[in-house]
């Protein structure tokens, strides 16, 4: 009779077996967004997974096949909820508009990791920065700046240049969520509190769209 050795010895499961995807992925995007890529090391990142040494080696082979893998599953989340970001039942292109931004507010409020981690990757051009700007940033901004044009080529809303845009919404509005100890030195309510993000993203989109507004 002819028998098969097992690819591992019976018994439990190894660790870098067991664990989750998602667990492993979110942990390492946590650790990027508030360290920077070059903050983090892999041998950290087991020692915070409760793994043996070399899980994340087995899993992605380096530390850069682990960054890319964290980008795709934290982006790749908030791209697919901002794919309906604009309205098409909403007549008013002015308040389609408008929604749109409130909307991504809300979504940044539930991953404000994404928000800490483009403050380390924003300030050197290099090709993580290319990677996120060409896969994630470009195609969500794509559809919100090309209504914009149109309200500005109507002559709706006042000109505004796309990074002046970009920067008002995503490190302005977004920045009670990335950088929840400096607001809670104005305020005690954690501005990740529901409530407090609904209040936030609803008067941030307010003022900047009516802002924009040609009177």
């Amino acid at each position: 009779m002819v028998t098969t050795k097992p690819n591992r010895p019976p018994g439990r499961p190894r660790v870098a077996d067991s664990m989750p995807l998602e667990t492993i992925l979110q942990v390492a995007l946590n650790a990027f967004a508030t360290h920077g890529y070059d903050g983090v090391s892999l041998r950290t990142l087991n020692k915070e997974l409760g793994a043996s040494h070399n899980l994340i080696y087995q899993r992605f082979g380096s530390k850069e096949n682990l960054w890319r893998a964290a980008v795709d599953f934290g982006f790749g989340r908030v791209v697919r909820r901002l794919e309906g970001i604009l309205d098409p039942g909403v007549t008013d292109p002015v308040e389609q508009l408008r929604l749109a931004v409130r909307e991504f507010l809300r979504v940044s409020a539930q991953h404000p990791e994404l928000t800490a981690l483009m403050n380390f990757e924003g300030r050197q051009d290099t090709a993580r920065l290319a990677y996120i700007f060409e896969n994630y940033v470009r195609p969500t901004e794509d559809r919100l700046w090309s209504l914009a044009r149109h309200l500005m080529a109507e002559n709706i809303i006042r000109p505004i240049p796309q990074r002046t845009l970009h920067f008002l919404i995503t490190h302005g509005g977004t920045a009670p969520y990335s950088q929840v100890p400096l607001a809670l030195h104005f305020d005690p309510a954690s501005p990740l509190d529901p409530a407090a993000v609904e209040q936030h993203a609803d008067l941030v989109s307010t003022i900047l769209i009516d802002g924009l507004r040609v009177r």
